[in-house]
């Protein structure tokens, strides 16, 4: 089993979003960057753990436990020509972006704020606290993942 963060504006897909979806489950379309699409195209499997990070919102951190629920395939976004996420260069035989479907796992009893996160030295390795590190989907250690979450409850 592996461990993620996954980035999502609260504005935009919330965790409290995902826990009111049938079967509390979405794919987790319109990821535009190559290595994030790397990660859930080659390396997320069903079952690994998600941390549900809320992004670019007033006070940035974890707001719940997500599952990968399924194996990856093409985002279909990608071939919508209306869509905010097509891709003219992508073509059904040779799709160039892929998603997996995340399903709500676990609450946690309260949220863990970025700067909360950024005070335990155990954390200081996390690729979410490197300089520059923008991507919406990373991989966390367990021992990460574990902190988090129990920092959380």
């Amino acid at each position: 089993m592996k461990y993620w963060l996954m980035k999502s504006e609260p504005d935009v897909f919330s965790f409290e979003d995902l826990k009111k979806r049938p079967k509390k489950t979405e794919p987790w379309n319109g990821v535009r960057n190559y290595q994030a699409r790397n990660f859930m195209r080659d390396q997320m499997k069903p079952g690994d753990l998600i941390l549900f990070y809320h992004s670019s919102c007033k006070i940035p951190g974890v707001a719940g436990i997500g599952r990968v629920h399924s194996l990856p395939y093409p985002d279909e976004t990608q071939f919508q020509s209306k869509s905010e996420y097509y891709d003219p260069k992508s073509k059904k035989d040779n799709p160039i972006w892929f998603l997996v479907d995340v399903s709500f796992e676990e609450d946690l009893k309260k949220f863990v704020p970025l700067e909360e996160i950024k005070k335990y030295q155990l954390l200081s390795q996390m690729r979410l606290l490197q300089k520059g590190n923008r991507l919406s989907i990373m991989p966390v250690t367990e021992e990460e993942f574990l902190f988090i979450k129990n920092l959380g409850n």
